[in-house]
């Protein structure tokens, strides 16, 4: 993304909207790796049609006041204090060289409640985040505030849905999402739901024991009258803080939903959970296409394979939402695989980074039982990367509060 200099600019009086000429995003981070997600955040919003300029420099607070006592006010003003011995007082000095209409957002270190509330509350900050920051963050919190009035605002509405879709069967894809749900409504005990959306042949009822009635697809045909008394009656319940939803398998189904019938589902859904993990096959069916296009973010599995890497090019190239920020994250699985491409050798057709891979592990669920291959998960290589993928489709630990 370029770097447009700062140039003074014409301020029209009165006008708190973005003005002519006005620099989008003016930002002072201490280290290599904020910098660049900054940078790539910034560059998923503007594949998705949300133009913005940046200037992204190095520096601590005191630089950004030096800075912005000088120059135009920028839209969004971002600033590290993760060195700072000081910040709240440097914090409210930059107040003073600031607009009142700058939307300021704060980079730490500390994972601390009261930290965060003397930050929103005493300097008006839009919000704080600790890191390490992801481009998810960057995406859900920049859209909102350059748009002004953009869907990405819903987002605080309601739980976030997350689509993970294979580029063809057998690369992977179910089982990521099962282990990506698994750590969320588990491992971090947060409010989850595993939708499997394959009409076909679904796996969640076979990994996790359990019978779907009513099923996805009878909610899909009639939900009755209250969507959400339906949605409490057909969800089942795995452990902890996880539940699952699906279809029995069936190859003679024959998807019939109604437009808007996925939307009403996901929509009573998401009032009940933090977090919506749909497995969604991409077939070309009316609720997969609403499905797809109600997700806030989409997660692509593929294997090494030249089918897969062709396949993955197509679901890229799908048009994003308003609500998709974000460009869809690429999980690699199976990488080094006898036979396989070359991790390079997919990036350079993809014309973008591969964001997550994980190796050749032909052992990974051997012998192991239905639930207990998820309950290993977190100790192992999969955990890790599950972990990562979380926190790019947007799972944030909460603050620690004082003792």
């Amino acid at each position: 993304m370029d770097n447009p200099s700062l140039k003074p600019a014409e301020e029209p009086g009165n006008d708190l909207g973005a003005r002519i000429d006005q620099l989008t995003v003016l930002s002072f981070v201490a280290d290599a790796a904020t910098e660049q997600v900054i940078r790539d955040g910034l560059g998923d919003l503007a594949q998705t049609g949300i133009q913005n300029t940046a200037d992204i420099r190095r520096g601590n607070l005191k630089a950004a006041i030096a800075a912005l006592a000088k120059v135009p006010t920028p839209q969004i003003v971002v600033v590290d204090i993760g060195k700072d011995e000081r910040p709240m007082h440097a914090l409210l000095e930059l107040c003073d060289v600031i607009e009142p209409s700058v939307s300021l957002l704060v980079i730490g270190e500390v994972d601390d409640v009261d930290l965060y509330r003397n930050i929103i509350r005493r300097v008006g900050a839009i919000d704080y985040l600790f890191k390490p920051i992801t481009r998810e963050l960057v995406a859900r919190h920049f859209a909102s505030l350059i748009t002004r009035n953009s869907p990405v605002a819903d987002l605080t509405r309601g739980g976030r849905v997350i689509s993970v879709t294979g580029a063809r069967g057998g690369v992977g894809g179910s089982t990521i999402a099962a282990a990506l749900a698994w750590y969320l409504g588990v491992e971090s005990n947060r409010h989850t739901l595993l939708l499997d959306a394959d009409p076909f042949i679904g796996t969640a009822q076979d990994w996790f024991g359990v019978e779907f009635k009513p099923s996805f697809q009878t909610l899909l045909q009639d939900a009755g009258d209250d969507p959400g008394a339906a949605v409490a009656g057909a969800v089942r319940p795995v452990r902890n803080r996880l539940h699952v939803l699906g279809s029995p398998p069936d190859l003679a189904c024959q998807p019939a939903a109604s437009a808007g019938a996925a939307r009403r589902i996901i929509d009573a859904i998401r009032m009940r959970f933090n977090f919506v993990i749909v497995d969604l096959p991409f077939l070309p069916i009316q609720q997969h296409r609403e499905l797809l296009e109600l997700a806030h973010h989409r997660i692509i599995v593929l294997d090494p394979s030249i089918a897969s890497l062709r396949d993955t090019v197509r679901l890229i190239a799908a048009s994003s939402t308003p609500g998709q920020p974000q460009r869809p994250t690429i999980f690699l699985n199976r990488e080094g695989a006898a036979g396989g491409l070359r991790r390079k050798h997919i990036e350079d057709a993809l014309k973008r980074k591969v964001d997550l891979s994980l190796p050749e592990l032909p052992k990974l669920f051997t012998s192991l039982g239905a639930q207990e291959r998820f309950a290993g998960v977190p100790k192992g290589p999969l955990g890790r990367l599950i972990e990562d993928l979380a926190r790019e489709a947007g799972f944030e630990r909460g603050r620690n509060a004082a003792a």
